[in-house]
């Protein structure tokens, strides 16, 4: 377990360059993690503010991208789909979702994750607003809808690595862990909307209403974020904007090439991966895993509660972050805590899923995984943030498809061990197994200095302390 180190008070861990009034100020030997954030960062107020808007549009995300499988029954039944022709269907979300990851931080990190959440939420709220149209006036539903997935994969992948570069661009250092960890819990919060509001909606008005309301409430948060918190300014994404930087750096090839070999950058990646891939897993089969075991339990009760311990476990690790770092303590040990405790101390509960036990207890281990898997929202995550705010967009698209690619292969693969083996000891073990390795590489490596800028091409400017 990482060892948590604090500052005195007459020292702080970094050291801030300060440039004549000509941003970006660059980082030069000694320097290790900021710039003059000051310019550019959200005031506490207006930092507050975004993240309840984040949190919204972060629950919106999710009640309209689980829209397809709360309604995915109704649908079979209405055009006879078979169970293959449903999992065409909804997997085809994830094909589109990979492939938008990093284009998405790229473009963020050039004109702003704002500007670029605002424009995706409009047309994946339009997409799914219009799905009971393309459904129903389509000689051929089960090809438009695989084609209005692929295209909400597509829209929605760019989310998260634009959150991460609007963070890394506007929140200081010692606030990000809450604005992330917040934000996260909205993923939580919208799987719960959904799947209560959801399910009421499909019995009493049919599945073509949860399209509907999800994604008009998804537009009108666009429209209110657009009229309220962008003043009625922009979106406007042009080719100009794209081929510059702005106030970040512009990242060569060859820069790339040089932050991709950097040990901490190479452990965030591998250690999201891990935590993807197990969080994937878990999403996945815990439902079969509770109907084979528990046969005659309540759904409703192990769909329902670890998600309601998740939203103030990932609420809770963002305060703690940022009021261990806001006292002093080192920023890379804060990260590596919380990475303990969501790959670590979960892995012993994920473990006890192994023997034999009640199903009160087995809901009890299940939320305690799921809560404190919700810590790499402050530690993990934010990482990216410390190591390169300039592109930090683009490195976190990187790390979800990796992550994403990598889950949908262990989420089979425990397929495949829960039909060789008989139990579900096997995968609860390889869970386990792959979180470990995650945590090891990331106690190891990890660094919260900021390694995206090669200091040796400027000038050295006066460094106070």
């Amino acid at each position: 377990m990482a060892v948590i180190q604090k500052h005195g008070k007459t020292y702080s861990p970094d050291l801030v360059c300060h440039k004549d009034n000509h941003p970006p100020a660059k980082i030069v030997p000694g320097c290790h993690k900021k710039w003059p954030e000051h310019n550019t960062s959200w005031s506490r107020p207006v930092a507050r503010i975004w993240t309840v808007v984040l949190l919204l549009g972060t629950c919106l995300l999710y009640c309209a991208r689980v829209a397809m499988p709360i309604c995915a029954v109704s649908m079979a039944e209405q055009f006879g789909w078979s169970k293959r022709e449903s999992g065409m269907v909804l997997g085809s979300f994830f094909w589109g979702y990979c492939f938008t990851q990093v284009f998405g931080g790229y473009v963020s990190d050039r004109v702003g994750g704002e500007k670029v959440l605002l424009l995706s939420a409009a047309a994946w709220g339009s997409m799914t607003a219009f799905t009971p149209i393309l459904a129903h006036f389509c000689s051929q539903p089960i090809l438009s809808m695989t084609l209005a997935r692929f295209l909400m994969g597509l829209l929605q992948g760019v989310h998260y690595p634009s959150l991460a570069s609007l963070c890394s661009q506007k929140v200081v250092e010692s606030e990000r862990g809450f604005l992330m960890s917040t934000v996260g819990s909205g993923s939580y919060l919208g799987t719960l909307v959904i799947g209560g509001a959801g399910s009421l909606m499909l019995d009493l008005y049919g599945w073509q209403s949860v399209f509907y309301v999800s994604g008009l409430l998804s537009v009108l948060w666009a429209y209110c974020m657009w009229k309220y918190l962008l003043k009625g300014e922009g979106p406007i994404i042009t080719l100009e904007s794209l081929g510059s930087s702005g106030a970040q750096s512009k990242l060569t090839k060859r820069h790339w090439l040089r932050l991709l070999k950097q040990p901490a950058v190479c452990a965030v990646i591998v250690t999201h991966l891990c935590t993807a891939s197990t969080f994937f897993t878990l999403l996945s089969w815990l439902p079969t895993f509770f109907k084979d075991t528990f046969p005659d339990a309540k759904g409703w009760v192990f769909n329902v509660i670890p998600w309601l311990v998740a939203i103030p476990s990932s609420l809770f690790s963002g305060c703690l972050s940022d009021h261990l770092i806001s006292q002093g303590f080192d920023t890379a040990s804060v990260r590596k805590l919380m990475q303990f405790f969501s790959m670590g101390v979960s892995s012993v509960f994920t473990l006890l899923l192994c023997g034999t036990t009640t199903f009160p207890w087995a809901v009890a281990f299940v939320s305690a995984t799921m809560g404190l898997t919700t810590f790499s929202h402050s530690g993990v995550s934010v990482n990216v943030q410390d190591l390169a705010p300039s592109c930090a967009g683009a490195l976190f698209g990187v790390m979800n498809t990796c992550g994403a690619f990598s889950g949908v292969l262990m989420v089979y693969f425990s397929g495949y061990l829960i039909e060789a083996t008989g139990s579900w000891a096997s995968v609860f073990a390889l869970i386990t197994t792959v979180n470990l390795l995650g945590l090891c590489t990331f106690l190891a490596f990890a660094e919260a200095r900021r390694v995206d800028i090669d200091s040796t091409k400027f000038r050295h400017h006066n460094i106070h302390i």
